[in-house]
């Protein structure tokens, strides 16, 4: 089995609610140690809507997801851990909150 080494939640939004996620990301970055991505006015990698990347340690995913289930207010948040297999960790280990959304995995 892999070892998890972190985790990224991508909190996916569109051009009528990027305030809000921008908002959401913001205070998470404030809330918990965790690193804080751009945010992208589209697509980027495998991820088919504009996101912004919320990466932290794997002590945190107790602390980390709940928060992200209570606060994202409809958001759709795509939760991956990040063991080294790309492909594995958006497919198979993958965390949804909201709709499932189709990812690209083409590019693994």
């Amino acid at each position: 089995m892999h070892r998890i080494k972190g985790y990224h939640a991508h909190v996916y939004f569109d051009a009528s609610t990027i305030d809000q996620a921008r908002a959401l990301c913001e205070r998470a970055a404030q809330r918990f140690p965790l690193n804080m991505g751009r945010v992208h006015e589209r697509p980027v990698g495998p991820h088919p809507d504009w996101s912004c990347q919320l990466a932290f340690g794997p002590e945190l995913i107790g602390d980390v997801l709940p928060w992200l289930a209570l606060n994202r207010k409809g958001l759709v948040v795509f939760v991956h851990p990040d063991t080294g297999n790309d492909l594995m960790d958006h497919r198979d280990h993958a965390i949804w909150m909201g709709a499932v959304r189709p990812l690209d995995l083409s590019i693994f």
